[in-house]
């Protein structure tokens, strides 16, 4: 009997090739045909559909196989579909409003959001792909004009000898029509949006400046006549602006490039949770059969096989059978925990050994994933973006500047000399030209440039620049414990033997043997210990394991066990100061011959660093899954003084709205899935690079090899950009400060003394170096302890 089926998770003939043998090997299968474009599998002899996805989840979750009837599989989505649904301004210009069309806001002009979603649409990518067409277009045409243009600056300048000045300046002409028109015309639009509705900010001052200077320098070129001789080089040629103005709009675009992208990873730590939780299910049926079925189909009330490696479907309880389930998901702690009959199971979670039937409790949104998931979409979607510190001195410098330009072009047609209107009209541009914000456009990217390269040096990985303003202002930093301050693995911290006849080395080569048989986590602890002590494995007969007690065999014809003080029940009780440790005893046929204490233990760094945080006055809290005992151990050791144990993700993202409803900017340091609400909510989220990626990729910033002292570091830096950036922006406002005054005519009363574009042009060259110049002292910022 032949039939088709859909495989999802082929991208290439390779995976095509690899299917059609997985397959083809599994019991009843005659022939097997998979077809790569039509993503299907002709299949051939009397087989059942769950042994073939069985089949292909041994070797993994990449590929999945359903009736084509059941599950067809779901066509991509074109640009224009993936921009259906709802929309926000990050700026919140109008609250919570949201807009049925992607488009620029009404009232600021910036790209609307957005709105998250379970079925997340492909409009972020869609975004990002085209506004880097723009910039491919805008950087092509960019770089001939700049070297065109500095180029004026050498001596017998070489280009001359191919063409006349003339023709090099509509050169640049025709190069800047692209960039101005289409890679960021928006900007322009934006500008223009903004001064009718007044709410100035840098796309005002971006707009202006370059707009005046493309304009001034197109009028330049087109009719130099209607320029008095002040505005003209010897050769009688108008001074020309064009660089200006394109070097600005694509260092401008690259900006709008980078916070694209930025938006489209939010969605991704969505789509991390939502593959957590399996697409499909065992049901078995009240004759007691095994049915097939999706997730979207489970009831309340179904009873449902989880095997050993799947993921648990729904909420629910155990009806049947014991395991030791892997939470580290959602609680982010290492142990798995052991279930019995009538305990509770939570969706997305892992069953590591035996099989077992659940009776479904929670299903669709009521699970606790999907709570998870909807206050990732809830915080990512409620924070608003930080405003630029430059955005905030262009709503008073623009008005200013254009205040500047009319009251110069009034006084001197009033009071000028003669011609009253030519020297007006040259002065008042004049002001426009030397405002134009190259180093007020440069003071903020410079630094956050230098500051990020800075920062990955010191494994810093920011992915948002804006965040950098609050960072360096956190009153409180929330760190998980599992994974950020401790290793986030079970450890063998000490041995301890009890027979005067045995060695540490035959204590370890017994327990390390029986575990190589096991698939429990602490087994790899023992198995680690072993490996970095050089000891060769023994061979282990009639090796039997006790969810969630303990181990026993064979080994030399002697009964060997190894567990807790249930399946071993020594003689001695062993009582630790540490709470943050767990006893195995090892027994050989009647007697308890050694101990093994396991810990998760405390990376080193983490003491340097959370005592360098502390001195910084910062307020330290640890939130954590696993028991008081543990929690309140690892914080004392540590000095935290504020501490809670047995946290759920839900209460870490309310202790997070907590401390914000006080008044305090909040930080939230994590590694694991139940981090993720918390550090979408926080105003700073940092995750480590050793966690999941739902933590990084709901965090704003990643420490790279889980470097918790690189928190430290962190907010040093962003301090030390931060105090760099109102450096620059103080060389660009006193520069400007300076030079509009100048060209408004203020010495000429004096010195008879006018600004001339020459002039201003070195000005605005020079306030260019000194911020860039200002900015690469960061690279001297030392961030070590």
């Amino acid at each position: 009997m032949e039939k088709t089926y859909n495989i999802d998770g082929m991208t290439c003939n390779g995976c095509r090739c690899h299917v059609e043998k997985i397959l083809s090997k599994v019991e009843g299968v005659e022939q097997v045909q998979v077809l790569l474009d039509k993503a299907e599998a002709q299949i051939s002899g009397n087989v059942d559909l769950i042994d073939l996805q069985n089949s292909l989840k041994e070797d993994g979750d990449h590929y999945h196989i359903r009736n084509v009837e059941d599950a067809p599989i779901e066509k991509e989505k074109t640009p224009e579909e993936a921009k259906t649904g709802k929309y926000y301004c990050p700026m919140r210009c109008e609250g919570d409003k949201l807009y049925d069309s992607l488009r620029d806001c009404p009232i600021c002009g910036m790209d609307l959001v957005p709105e998250l979603s379970n079925t997340v649409g492909d409009v972020e990518q869609v975004n990002y792909q085209h506004l880097k067409k723009k910039l491919w277009v805008s950087s092509v045409c960019t770089l001939p004009i700049f070297m065109i243009a500095m180029s004026e600056m050498i001596p017998n300048n070489p280009l001359y000898t191919i063409f006349d000045i003339a023709i090099w300046n509509w050169i640049q002409c025709i190069l800047t029509i692209p960039v101005i028109f289409y890679s960021t015309r928006m900007f322009f639009e934006r500008a223009w949006r903004s001064l009718i509705t007044w709410k100035l900010n840098m796309f005002t001052l971006i707009g202006i400046g370059a707009g005046i200077a493309w304009l001034f320098s197109f009028m330049g070129l087109i009719v130099p006549t209607v320029f008095p001789a002040e505005f003209k080089n010897m050769d009688g040629h108008v001074f020309l602006y064009f660089e200006t103005s394109v070097v600005i709009l694509t260092l401008v675009l690259v900006g709008q490039v980078l916070e694209a992208k930025a938006h489209s990873q939010t969605n991704s730590s969505i789509k991390a949770l939502l593959e957590l939780s399996p697409q499909d299910a065992i049901r078995i049926s009240e004759s007691g059969l095994m049915e097939f079925i999706k997730v979207d189909e489970i009831q309340i009330g179904d009873r449902l096989r989880i095997k050993p490696g799947d993921k648990i479907p729904v909420d629910g309880y155990i009806f049947s059978g014991e395991a030791t389930i892997d939470e580290s998901t959602i609680t982010g702690e290492p142990m798995p925990v052991t279930k019995r009959k009538g305990e509770k199971v939570i969706s997305g979670t892992i069953n590591t050994t035996t099989s077992f039937d659940i009776i479904a409790d929670r299903i669709g949104s009521n699970t606790l994933l999907a709570q998870i998931i909807e206050v990732v979409k809830k915080a990512s979607t409620s924070r608003a973006p930080i405003q630029h510190l430059a955005d905030r001195i262009s709503s008073y410098f623009v008005p200013a500047v254009l205040m500047c330009s009319i009251i110069t072009f009034l006084l001197w047609v009033l009071f000028g000399p003669e011609p009253t209107l030519q020297y007006g009209l040259m002065n008042a541009i004049a002001v426009l030209i030397i405002a134009c914000p190259c180093a007020l456009g440069l003071a903020t990217p410079m630094s956050v440039m230098v500051g990020m390269g800075k920062g990955t040096e010191y494994g810093i990985l920011i992915k948002n620049a804006t965040i950098l303003e609050e960072l360096e202002s956190i009153d409180v930093l929330i760190v998980d414990k599992t994974g950020t301050v401790t290793e986030g693995k079970p450890s063998i911290d000490s041995i301890e033997v009890l027979d005067s006849e045995c060695s540490t080395h035959e204590v370890l080569q017994m327990a390390a043997s029986l575990n190589a048989y096991s698939e429990h986590p602490l087994a790899s602890a023992f198995l680690e210990a072993a490996n970095d002590a050089d000891i060769e494995l023994l061979e282990a007969d009639q090796v039997i394991s006790t969810s969630g007690e303990g181990i026993q065999g064979t080994i030399k014809n002697k009964s060997i066990r190894l567990g807790n003080d249930t399946f071993i029940k020594p003689e001695k009780e062993i009582h630790s100061n540490d709470q943050n440790k767990s006893i195995s005893w090892l027994k050989v046929e009647n007697d308890v011959i050694g101990y093994f204490s396991i810990t998760d233990k405390i990376k080193p760094l983490a003491y340097n660093a959370i005592n360098n945080i502390l001195k910084n006055n910062i307020h330290v809290v640890m939130l954590s899954g696993d028991q008081e005992s543990v929690v309140s151990d690892v914080a004392h050791q540590l000095g935290i003084k504020k501490h809670q144990s047995k946290c759920l993700p839900i209460h870490k993202f309310d202790k997070v709205i907590q401390l914000q409803e006080a008044g305090l900017t909040v930080a939230v340091a994590g590694d694991g899935t139940n981090d993720a609400p918390a550090l979408a909510q926080a105003n700073i989220g940092i995750a480590m690079d050793s966690g999941t990626d739902i933590a990084i990729e709901s965090a704003d910033i990643t420490l790279l090899h889980g470097d918790i002292s690189a928190i430290y570091k962190a907010i040093t830096l962003s301090k030390s950009v931060m105090r760099n950036i109102k450096q620059n922006l103080f060389f660009a406002l006193i520069y400007n400060a300076l030079g509009v005054s100048i060209a408004a005519g203020l010495l000429y009363p004096f010195l008879g003394a006018l600004l001339s574009p020459m002039v201003a042009a070195m000005a605005m060259s020079i306030s260019s170096v000194s911020v860039i110049g200002n900015s690469l002292r960061l690279k001297s910022v030392s961030l070590i302890d």
